[in-house]
């Protein structure tokens, strides 16, 4: 199997997630609509991103927003997985993962320059980065602040 199928595999596990979550998202409230968007409930689960329009909307559709700049080749990122995938269950926070390689502009954009970095978003806007590991405790903590 090529490098490439493999990519493709997983991009189409991560858009059949997407769609599961969304269709999962509109049977809870089917009465939600594109005003109330910023107070949707979080996923129990990481979104992940592959580009800027789809960044935009997990930022412009939750209140906060954990965004996690990761790569499949960083150790650092493997470790911080489990703490990401817990704040995600755990936090009123959702959790965006972009992966660096495949989203260069994206992480340019945000000025990323080292993996992992966590960019906190809040109403839209970046409030906190943080690069490196950190546990899970601290990353809460920043997360309450703004939820």
């Amino acid at each position: 199997m090529s490098e490439t199928q493999t990519e493709d595999e997983i991009d189409e596990i991560r858009e059949k997630k997407r769609r599961e979550l969304a269709s999962q998202l509109s049977e809870e409230d089917p009465s939600a609509d594109a005003e109330d968007s910023g107070s949707d409930t979080a996923p129990e689960e990481p979104i992940y991103v592959n580009g800027a329009p789809e960044l935009q909307d997990a930022v412009s559709t939750y209140d906060v927003v954990l965004v996690d700049f990761y790569a499949d080749w960083c150790g650092p990122c493997k470790m911080l997985e489990p703490t990401v995938q817990s704040l995600a269950a755990s936090t009123d926070a959702a959790v965006a993962k972009v992966d660096i390689d495949q989203n260069q502009q994206l992480a340019q954009q945000y000025q990323v320059r080292g993996v992992p970095t966590l960019l906190l978003f809040s109403d839209g806007e970046p409030v906190e980065q943080v690069v490196g590991v950190r546990d899970e405790s601290s990353l809460r903590s920043l997360i309450e602040q703004y939820a």
